[in-house]
C-alpha cells in the first residue's frame, strides 16, 4: 500500500482573509490571468455546490432514521455545517500560492525554562492548581503499533497504560497540593465507546474524569471531491478525525468551556496522551500567572530525530511589515526549501504539541470568531473499499492542528522547555526505552534514571519483527539494561533473554532465513552480531 503524503494549503500572508465569506482573490501578488482566475472560480463553484448537495443527502439519513436520536440530528447537522466551512476554505486556499520563504524567520523573544522562576510555596501551588484543568487528546488508535482500540489502552510500563500513567498523575497532583485538577478526554469516535469502558474503573479514584468527542468528518473521495460516506452509519473508514485542531470549537460546543469557568478554571493544559514527558509543571502554570500570557507553546530543541517536526516561526508580510508569530509545519514548506527546514541551523527548536491556554481569553476568541479558522492540511491516504476485495481509493482529509492558533492569541508565548517534557511513544522503539531501566516511574511520571551519564537518550531503531506490540514482547520478556547504551540497531528474526545489558553501539543482524537468540545474562558492549545463533530449550 503506497505511503501516504501530505500537503498544506493555507494563505500563507497574514493579511489574506481565511473568512468562508471572504472575497480576497485579489490581494495575493502574484497576478492571476482573467481567464484563469475565471475557471478557477466556476470549478471551485462547481465542486462546493456539489459538496452542499451530497451533504445534505447525507444529512437526509440521519433525519430519517428511526434509530437516531435527537442528539444523533443535532450533532449530525452540526459536523456537517462546520465541514462545509472547512471544505469552502480549502477549494479557496488551494489556489494561493507558496508560502513566501525570504519572510520567515526565527522568532525571537523566546523563553527558556532554565529562567522560568519557581511557583513559591505549596500554598501558592495549590492555589495555581485549583485554577487549572488537564486535557489529554485521547483520538488516536493502536493500530500502527499492532493492536486494537484506544492506543492509551496499551501498557507501558508496570503493567500500566497510558491512561492508568496519567490519572496516577493527577490523583498524586491532588494528593500533594489538596486540591482538584480534573482531568479531561478528548476521544475521537474511534476511542469514544471503549474509552468510556475503560475509564470506569476509575470510578472509585480521586479524580474528577470527564470526556468530551471531536467531530466526525466525512473522507473526501479524491478523484470527485464528494464525501466517501453515503449514509451516516456507513462504516469507520468514510469518516475521520480532523486532527487535534479541532479541540477549541469541540470543548466549547460539548458545554464543558463554559462548565470549567463556571467551576472557577482559569487555565487549560493540553498534550498527547502518548507524551509522557507532558505533566503539569508547576513552573509553567505560575508563569502563565505572572506574565497574562493567554498561550503558552512548549517547544524543544531539534535533534536529527525530530526533522519533520513543525517549529514556531515570525512570518512577516512582504507589503504590511506585520509580523505574525506561526507555527510552520514540513508540508508547509516549498520542496526546494525543506532542506532548511530538517536542519538544525536554521531552525533549532520544535513543536511538543504541549500547550497551556487561558480560558477567559479562549471564550473570547470563540467569540469573535465563531469558527476559529486555523490553517488546512490537507492530508492524503489510500483507505479500502468495503466489500471489495483488496480495492482501495485515495481520499483527502481536511485536519487542523492545535499549535496553529497561537497567531489568534494576542499574547501568546513559546517556552523552550527541557527535553525530559517530550517522550512520546509512537513505536515499539519508544516503548523499548520507557519500559528499560533508563528511566524510573514516580507518580505515574517517568524521570531520567540518574545513573544515567548523559543527559540525552540512545537511539534506537528496532526492525520489522518488532514492529507489533505483541511480537515486541514475545521478543523482549524483560526490558534489558541500557543505562550505558548509546546506539541499538535491530534487523530481522532476533529474540532477546533476560536481565541482557547493551554498552555502547551495539548493532544486531539476522539475514533472511537466519534466527539470532541473545542469551539471558548476556552483556554486549560496541559489539556486531550477525549470523545465525540458536537457543534451544530441553
Amino acid at each position: 500500500m503506497p505511503e501516504p503524503t501530505t500537503q498544506r494549503f493555507n494563505s500563507p500572508l497574514a493579511r489574506v482573509d481565511h473568512s468562508i465569506d471572504g472575497n480576497n482573490e485579489d490581494a495575493i501578488n502574484h497576478p492571476r490571468t482573467p481567464s484563469q482566475t475565471r475557471f478557477e472560480k466556476q470549478s471551485g463553484d462547481s465542486a462546493e455546490d456539489t459538496m452542499a448537495r451530497e451533504l445534505e443527502k447525507l444529512l437526509q439519513t440521519v433525519v430519517s432514521d428511526p434509530l437516531a436520536t435527537e442528539q444523533d440530528i443535532l450533532r449530525t447537522q452540526q459536523e456537517m455545517s462546520s465541514f462545509m466551512k472547512l471544505f469552502r476554505r480549502f477549494l479557496k486556499n488551494s489556489a494561493q500560492p507558496p508560502l513566501p520563504w525570504a519572510s520567515v524567520a526565527s522568532p525571537e523573544g523566546l523563553t527558556p525554562y532554565a529562567t522560568l522562576p519557581p511557583p513559591g510555596d505549596l500554598q501558592d501551588a495549590s492555589g495555581l492548581l485549583s485554577k487549572l484543568a488537564v486535557v489529554k487528546l485521547n483520538g488516536g488508535l493502536g493500530t500502527t503499533m499492532g493492536c486494537v482500540g484506544p492506543k492509551s489502552a496499551i501498557e507501558v510500563r508496570n503493567g500500566m497504560t497510558f491512561l492508568d500513567l496519567t490519572v496516577r498523575q493527577i490523583e498524586h497532583l491532588n494528593e500533594l497540593y489538596k486540591c482538584s485538577v480534573p482531568l479531561l478526554l478528548m476521544n475521537s469516535f474511534n476511542t469514544d465507546r471503549e474509552t468510556r469502558k475503560i475509564i470506569q474503573k476509575y470510578s472509585r479514584h480521586s479524580i474528577n474524569l470527564r470526556t468530551f468527542q471531536q467531530s466526525r468528518y466525512p473522507r473526501i473521495a479524491k478523484e470527485t471531491l464528494t464525501p466517501l460516506a453515503n449514509t451516516w452509519t456507513d462504516a469507520h473508514e468514510t469518516w475521520y478525525p480532523p486532527g487535534h485542531g479541532d479541540f477549541f470549537t469541540s470543548l466549547r460546543d460539548s458545554g464543558l468551556l463554559d462548565e470549567l469557568i463556571a467551576e472557577g478554571k482559569e487555565w487549560i493544559f493540553v498534550s498527547n496522551v502518548d507524551n509522557l514527558g507532558a505533566t503539569v509543571d508547576l513552573a509553567i502554570l505560575a508563569h502563565m500567572a505572572r506574565s497574562g500570557a493567554d498561550f503558552c507553546m512548549e517547544l524543544t530543541e531539534k535533534t536529527k530525530a525530530d526533522i519533520k517536526g513543525g517549529t514556531l516561526i515570525t512570518l512577516t508580510d512582504p507589503v504590511t511589515g506585520v509580523a505574525t508569530q506561526q507555527l510552520l509545519e514540513l508540508a508547509q514548506v516549498p520542496p526546494e526549501h525543506r532542506a532548511d527546514f530538517t536542519s538544525v541551523k536554521k531552525f533549532k527548536i520544535f513543536n511538543t504539541n504541549n500547550v497551556w491556554i487561558s480560558l477567559s481569553a479562549l471564550k473570547r476568541r470563540l467569540s469573535e470568531d465563531p469558527d476559529f479558522d486555523l490553517d488546512i492540511i490537507v492530508n492524503e491516504k489510500v483507505v479500502p473499499i468495503a466489500g471489495e476485495d483488496g480495492e482501495t481509493r485515495r481520499v483527502l482529509q481536511l485536519e487542523t492542528a492545535i499549535g496553529a492558533a497561537i497567531k489568534h492569541f494576542p499574547s501568546a508565548q513559546g517556552i523552550i522547555v527541557p527535553r525530559s517534557r517530550f517522550l512520546p511513544v509512537k513505536s515499539c522503539s519508544d516503548l523499548f526505552l520507557v519500559q528499560s531501566d533508563l528511566y524510573a516511574l514516580e507518580h505515574g511520571g517517568l524521570r531520567l534514571n540518574p545513573r544515567r551519564q548523559f543527559g540525552t537518550v540512545p537511539l534506537v531503531k528496532l526492525g520489522d519483527h518488532f514492529r507489533r506490540v505483541p511480537s515486541f514482547m514475545d521478543r523482549l520478556p524483560s526490558p534489558p539494561h541500557i543505562l550505558e547504551l548509546d546506539h541499538l540497531s535491530v534487523t530481522g528474526d532476533v529474540t532477546f533473554g533476560k536481565n541482557v545489558t547493551l554498552r555502547g553501539t551495539v548493532i544486531i543482524v539476522a539475514n533472511h532465513g537466519e534466527r539470532i537468540d541473545i542469551p539471558s545474562g548476556a552483556v554486549l558492549e560496541d559489539k556486531v552480531v550477525t549470523g545465525c545463533l540458536r537457543i534451544l530449550d530441553h
